[in-house]
């Protein structure tokens, strides 16, 4: 049955490439803006997440939410005020459109939010399912700040899914970019002990995971969103750099560097996540790509 769905965070990575994968579902979208654009078939309002202001017109006859708005976890250096600005982001945004949706009396029933497997922070070799505890670093208590938002939903009966999303692969932005960029400059080298677990996931099943989650009314609460097969920094950066025809160094770039170089943000490329995504899978859903090798090959033969 087509739903309305409503996006936020609807110019990013995966809103871009929501849009249309919706709509060829014969789903009816409209998003929240805070500038006026453009987009086909596509209602588009204005919303101002800090200011906590909202066009009400835009959750009529809405029966779907799909919350992506948050800044960017490594687009600025970590200080305490973009800490903030990261969390009220995600936080605020949900607190906002629920208090439209009861304000507004608005027909939602099903409320879908990003989060991330930064929720379990650094665990080495421990395996993780959704039921694993939150960690206690900055980018876990976001998590659980983002999810916890999410779940306010559940008071009104709306059901709630939230998808804690792995390192997307992407040609057009993502950990890809910024890993293969010294790999190119035959700067390649594992960093930190190269052991740690990296839950990559490629864009194409990002996007049909949260179809999914649209479209099938069983799924309910997280879900981690990654292949079923994490791989280890030292075999990420093996693996990309044979895709470009370029060297690896038999040195690993030290944590202090990246501790000096990024500061708290080096938990970025330093956290190990060993995700498991059985609850995924035991929806019935199935992987465009299950392996990192193949999943490269689609983005560097297509770009």
């Amino acid at each position: 049955m087509a739903k309305n769905i409503l996006i936020t965070g609807a110019s990013g990575l995966i809103g871009k490439k929501l849009i249309p994968a919706l709509q060829a579902q014969g789903h009816k979208i409209s998003i929240l803006s805070r500038r006026q654009i453009s987009i086909k078939d596509v209602n588009v309002f204005l919303w101002d997440v800090y200011n906590q202001t909202i066009d009400p017109d835009a959750l009529k006859r809405i029966d779907t939410v799909i919350n992506l708005a948050g800044e960017g976890i490594a687009d600025k250096k970590w200080t305490n005020k973009r800490k903030q600005e990261i969390i009220d982001s995600r936080v605020m945004s949900a607190q906002l459109l629920y208090k439209t949706i009861q304000e507004t009396k608005a027909p939602v029933s099903t409320f879908i939010s990003a989060s991330a497997v930064g929720f379990y922070g650094d665990r080495g070799d421990e395996v993780l399912t959704e039921k694993s505890d939150s960690g206690n670093d900055f980018l876990s208590q976001c998590c659980v700040k983002w999810e916890d938002a999410a779940n306010q939903g559940k008071k009104l009966g709306i059901r709630v899914v939230k998808i804690r999303i792995g390192l997307i692969l992407s040609k057009d932005g993502g950990v890809l970019k910024a890993m293969e960029k010294p790999i190119k400059f035959f700067f390649g080298a594992p960093l930190g002990s190269g052991k740690q677990w990296m839950p990559w996931i490629h864009l194409n099943d990002i996007i049909k995971i949260f179809t999914k989650a649209v479209e099938d009314s069983q799924m309910v609460g997280a879900y981690n969103a990654c292949a079923p097969f994490p791989v280890t920094n030292k075999s990420f950066t093996k693996t990309i750099a044979k895709k470009l025809n370029r060297p690896v160094w038999p040195v690993h770039v030290p944590k202090f560097v990246l501790n000096t170089i990024l500061g708290e943000m080096s938990i970025l490329p330093l956290m190990s996540s060993n995700t498991m995504v059985q609850k995924l899978l035991d929806t019935g859903y199935k992987f465009d790509y299950v392996h990192l090798d193949d999943a490269l090959n689609s983005i560097y033969t297509n770009s």
